[in-house]
């Protein structure tokens, strides 16, 4: 029997793809925010791994907060635990599968904020060790409640039409590359069917269009106002 591991499996993104996996019969092995939860966490991660044995692992799970300013979070979430998963499955030959982020790309071609950097200081370390980036561009979808300030813009604006609070955008008019959950879960099943001939390899899993916020709205039949300039976050971008 097949068994794979998915990071932050309580998550968006990994929650479905331990769905589609379990829909396959294959055996999913979850970890998630706990393993941090206890010193050593590093130790930990690493001896939890080896128990497991996976016959791959999809490392999902990271903080998703872009605007998250803390340095030490971030590096243990994003960029530590990534260099541990990798060297496992470096060590032990196992196909990794890592998700990353379109944030990367930032305002200019380069990262511009504290999570965009952490990602990609983990994709860099992934590809070097012959693992698989996935960039992720914009997701949205089903079960996103557990995100808050981070849900897709078509979720919150949804949640709050629905109860009667106004719907306020960032003025500008930023783009975005809007994919559907379900394309992402298929992404990454493809880079592990495929895993020999993407091994080493970052791909962008977008529709290739980027959309404005007002567009999305608009096609779901929701008014909205706008913020001011000075609402509007650092580093944010457009």
């Amino acid at each position: 029997m097949i068994k794979i591991c998915v990071t932050g499996n309580n998550g968006f993104i990994g929650r479905a793809l331990q769905k589609e996996l379990l829909k396959k019969g294959i055996i999913v092995l979850g970890i998630d925010k706990w393993i941090f939860e206890r010193e050593p966490w590093a130790k930990n991660l690493t001896e939890y791994l080896e128990k497991l044995n996976p016959d791959a692992v999809f490392h999902v799970g990271a903080c998703s907060n872009t605007q998250n300013n803390d340095l030490n979070e971030v590096l243990k979430l994003n960029v530590e635990s990534t260099h541990l998963i990798t060297d496992y499955c470096k060590r032990n030959s196992k196909p990794l599968i890592y998700s990353s982020s379109a944030a990367i790309y930032g305002t200019d071609g380069h990262p511009n904020t504290l999570y965009s950097w952490s990602k990609y200081v983990g994709e860099k370390y992934v590809l070097s060790n012959g693992g698989v980036a996935l960039r992720y561009f914009n997701v949205y979808g089903c079960e996103e409640e557990h995100k808050g300030r981070m849900a897709s813009i078509a979720f919150q604006s949804f949640q709050k039409h629905k109860w009667g609070e106004d719907v306020f955008l960032f003025p500008g008019q930023p783009k975005r590359d809007f994919i559907y959950i379900d394309d992402v879960v298929s992404a990454n099943i493809f880079a592990w069917d495929n895993y020999k001939n993407c091994a080493g390899k970052y791909y962008d899993v977008g529709t290739g269009e980027s959309r404005t916020f007002e567009d999305v709205l608009d096609i779901m039949q929701i008014p909205y106002k706008y913020l001011g300039d000075s609402d509007i976050p650092a580093n944010y971008q457009f």
